[in-house]
């Protein structure tokens, strides 16, 4: 997929050493076509390697694609400059009155804390509320698909006794969903998170389905049956080394963190990870874009 961004975005160098078909205004102005338009508000620490990971996702399908960041006003940002944000993302107030075919929203480290606690909820209420008449569909990662249950079904997460990290196996639970078409019955998906959902309370609520779990991490994508909202319980997006990342950071905390489940070969946090969850994180990609977005969103936004 061609993606669009903003002209001398730090990410572009990155994404063109690995191949990836960056287009520029002046192209996409010349292809007789019209662009998907997706937003991602992007709440990870690490803002520029999230920003990685997630176009990397977004570049496996034929559709050209214009994707543009999102910040939040009311959260102070610690982990990159004012200067960065103000120049490479936008604000929802200088965009509220756009449509978008797509919108992402990505996971963040506050699950210890109630939704209403977290500094910006009141923003990102706004933001999900507002993605009903203005999104095709949109897609909610780790914290933020706990948060979109929570704000739109009203589902509440429940602590984990410890921190649930590592590569988890999952499997199929409904038949013939667009969103897994062409997955295996049993994948591999990465988890790191304190808090979870019950399989239960999604079960006992009216218009969404579970598509996929797994024994040890609980329910991991879950969808509204109009392909509205998607709910994505885990990271998709983490590349090899994320997971040790986080690891490393713990142990530098001295948060005693156990070894990420069935990441490590023997167990070994000296030996480099191997990556057994990328082919599935690019279909789930890409059959979102297709099916949820694609497909359905209309020609004039």
């Amino acid at each position: 997929m061609p993606i669009r961004l903003q002209e001398n975005m730090p990410v572009l160098e990155k994404l063109e050493q690995e191949n990836i078909f960056v287009m520029s205004e002046q192209q996409a102005l010349h292809q007789d076509i019209r662009q998907m338009k997706i937003a991602i508000v992007n709440i990870m620490p690490q803002k520029q390697q999230t920003e990685l990971h997630l176009l990397r996702l977004l570049s496996n399908t034929p559709l050209q694609t214009e994707v543009i960041f999102l910040r939040l006003v009311t959260h102070q940002y610690k982990n990159i400059t004012s200067e960065y944000l103000e120049k490479y993302y936008r604000t929802f107030d200088e965009i509220r009155n756009q449509k978008f075919d797509g919108l992402i929203i990505t996971g963040a480290p506050v699950e210890n804390l109630e939704y209403e606690q977290v500094d910006y909820w009141e923003e990102l209420s706004q933001i999900m509320e507002w993605s009903k008449l203005h999104v095709t569909s949109t897609l909610y990662l780790c914290w933020a698909a706990q948060a979109g249950l929570y704000y739109h079904y009203q589902i509440p997460k429940y602590p984990l006794p410890e921190k649930l990290s590592g590569i988890y196996q999952h499997y199929l639970t409904a038949a013939h969903a667009n969103l897994t078409r062409g997955f295996d019955d049993v994948f591999y998906a990465p988890n790191s998170r304190y808090t979870g959902i019950r399989s239960e309370d999604i079960y006992l609520t009216e218009g969404i389905d579970i598509l996929a779990e797994s024994r040890q991490a609980g329910a991991y994508l879950i969808a509204s049956r109009d392909g509205k909202q998607v709910f994505v319980n885990g990271h998709p997006e983490y590349e090899a080394r994320t997971l040790a990342s986080e690891y490393w950071r713990d142990i530098k905390k001295n948060l005693h963190p156990n070894l990420p489940a069935n990441y490590f070969p023997e167990d070994n946090p000296e030996l480099a990870p191997v990556m057994t969850w990328k082919a599935h994180s690019n279909l789930l990609f890409s059959n979102w874009l297709n099916y949820c977005v694609y497909q359905v969103t209309p020609y004039e936004l």
